[in-house]
């Protein structure tokens, strides 16, 4: 979020002062603070709404509990935290006990937070975030157009999907409506207005259950009238920098990148158990440092038919080989370019944007690179791009905005 929406929104929230702002909080089931820093820990967030999901509901089996009608609490969206893991009680005690300023300057670090289940998935070659909310806690957070948007909440409530608006020509949709995370399918209840850039889509806790998100992995946080930048660096000295990613998000909407900051990809879907935990800090011209630990346990270089030496994941090599390997007994050796072959491995984000590239992980590969721009029909073999379909990749070729030379990891294949 920029940071004059960001102020805008916080100025809102604290029209009536900051003892109103804690107030609402509780009253609207988002996480506050309750009591002084200087008298103990903080309240936790109240209970979830306990009113029956929407009666039109496309799968009632994935419903929780309906948000209720907007109150009209909203705060700003300052800080996103990431973890591996879900947040203790001890973690959120600590946290919300943060202070920064001194004497008559002390302050609360933390107005108001959303917990929430946070992972990333992929599609179409893309990266994208997603989150399991909590829908009358989130929407606080998420921006006046958003936050009264009801059908919206209900929708998420009911089991559907809700996708940031700006990605209605990216995130690839079919015609009845249903978008494919990781392996499963699921209804498109809205387009979302909301306006928290580290999230592009939106479920409920059941759906984030299923999709193997883990629970309140990650809190969104309103710092009030306390400096982001101050909050976040009393929470890295306490918790150690590597304890979580953590995001300032008016920067990424302002710049584009947190450069220089330790991030944390939570996979899901199919490409999980490929990347398991990743982690990588930002260092400029499109480019990102993973953690030297996963390089090594993930990245190998080996010898493979037609293309010979290659450096990829260690997960995609086998099948990559098969699939070459069926190439040759084929007799279509000749339909794969050696010298065009553009590589596997390179951590980067996608050219022009935040949102990272397969190549990252090395589980994904582009050759015949001339003949096979992005956005044409290109002139790869459609026999080899079989192949390489029935050994587990995915085809940048069947995208809405093509990519014939690429192929990438869509499931794991044993080839025995």
């Amino acid at each position: 979020m920029g940071l004059a929406r960001r102020r805008v929104r916080m100025n809102a929230a604290l029209t009536t002062g900051l003892s109103a702002v804690l107030v609402a909080a509780l009253a609207s089931g988002c996480g506050s603070s309750g009591k002084d820093p200087e008298q103990g820990a903080p309240s936790k967030p109240a209970a979830a709404s306990t009113k029956p999901a929407p009666k039109d509901s496309l799968d009632p089996a994935h419903a929780v509990s309906a948000p209720g009608r907007f109150d009209g609490t909203q705060y700003g969206d300052d800080l996103l935290l990431v973890s591996e893991d879900s947040l203790t009680d001890d973690d959120m005690e600590q946290l919300l006990s943060v202070t920064v300023g001194k004497g008559r300057d002390r302050k609360k670090g933390i107005a108001a937070y959303s917990k929430l289940a946070y992972g990333n998935f992929t599609t179409d070659g893309k990266f994208y975030n997603i989150a399991a909310v909590d829908p009358g806690q989130y929407r606080a957070f998420t921006g006046s157009r958003s936050a009264e948007f009801q059908e919206q909440w209900d929708r998420i409530a009911g089991g559907e999907i809700a996708i940031m608006d700006r990605l209605q020509k990216e995130l690839p949709v079919d015609g009845d409506g249903y978008v494919d995370i990781g392996k499963q399918r699921i209804h498109v209840g809205a387009w979302s207005p909301a306006e928290v850039d580290a999230i592009d889509v939106m479920v409920n806790a059941k759906w984030g259950e299923e999709l193997g998100l883990k629970s309140d992995n990650a809190v969104l946080i309103n710092t009030g009238i306390a400096s982001p930048q101050a909050v976040r660096e009393v929470i890295e000295k306490r918790f150690g920098k590597k304890r979580f990613s953590i995001t300032a998000l008016d920067i990424v909407a302002q710049e584009g990148i947190d450069l220089g900051t330790f991030q944390t990809v939570v996979p899901v879907g199919a490409f999980s158990d490929a990347v398991g935990s990743f982690r990588y800090t930002p260092i400029g011209g499109g480019r990102i440092a993973p953690d030297p630990a996963w390089v090594r346990s993930h990245i190998v270089t080996e010898q493979v038919p037609i293309l010979g030496s290659v450096t990829c994941n260690k997960y995609l090599i086998p099948q990559l080989r098969a699939a070459l390997i069926e190439v040759v007994n084929r007799g279509l050796a000749k339909e794969i370019h050696a010298n065009e072959y553009a590589g596997c491995y390179y951590p980067r984000f996608i050219a022009g944007s935040t949102k990272l590239s397969n190549h990252s992980f090395g589980l994904a590969l582009d050759f015949n690179v001339p003949g096979n721009q992005r956005g044409t029909v290109g002139q790869m073999n459609r026999e080899v791009v079989s192949i390489f379909k029935y050994w587990g990749f995915a085809w940048g070729g069947d995208w809405a905005w093509t990519d014939p030379m690429h192929f990438e990891m869509a499931r794991i294949v044993n080839p025995g």
